[in-house]
């Protein structure tokens, strides 16, 4: 089974624009690690948002 294309490039989007990382570090990882800053950066955006 493959990743959806549209997935890949909203995570990397998510990644570079909060991480200024480039496409080719994020393409880079493999897709557990990708996932896990995708939920790390939400879970700091979250924190922000509540003030903590």
């Amino acid at each position: 089974m493959t990743y959806a294309a549209d997935r890949l490039h909203t995570e990397a989007a998510y990644i570079a624009y909060y991480f200024h990382w480039s496409l080719d570090d994020i393409l880079d990882l493999e897709h557990a690690d990708r996932h896990r800053y995708v939920e790390e950066i939400a879970r700091m955006n979250t924190q922000i948002t509540r003030g903590r």
